[in-house]
């Protein structure tokens, strides 16, 4: 069965509904107390390729539990009242995760054009993000 919409149509409606920030817009928001910045990308490319300082961590597999105050894994700074970046490696995973909790209701939501790859070729502030050493076996 042939799919009736792709990954560029899904992203490009979700950026017609959710504010998109250049990466110049968004390193000049960094620091700012009443913005958070939420990195959507798995663990081990935290790992392998550096974090924004000061970011939460909120993989996108948990994203929607973690937003939900009637999930069990929910956290409460989705429910601080702040503004919300979210950012993925290139921006469409977070253009789509953007629009999800914003549809939750979710409104002061954004998302970086181009993602952590295009905050780091514009010089946006990074840093490493060690892997934990292995817990030893009792």
């Amino acid at each position: 069965m042939a799919i009736t919409k792709g990954i560029k149509a899904l992203c490009a409606e979700a950026e017609e509904i959710i504010e998109t920030l250049s990466t110049e817009d968004a390193i000049a928001r960094h620091g700012d107390a009443d913005t958070i910045f939420v990195d959507i990308r798995d663990i081990r490319e935290l790992w392998r390729d550096g974090a924004v300082p000061g970011a939460v961590h909120a993989p996108r597999g948990m994203l929607e539990f973690w937003v939900d105050p009637e999930s069990p894994y929910h956290r409460e700074i989705f429910a601080s009242g702040k503004s919300f970046v979210l950012f993925c490696a290139g921006g469409m995973r977070s253009a789509l995760a953007a629009r999800t909790i914003h549809e939750m209701g979710l409104e002061k939501v954004s998302h970086i054009a181009g993602g952590y790859g295009a905050w780091k070729q514009m010089g946006g502030p990074v840093e490493p993000k060690e892997q934990p050493a292995p817990k030893p076996k009792d």
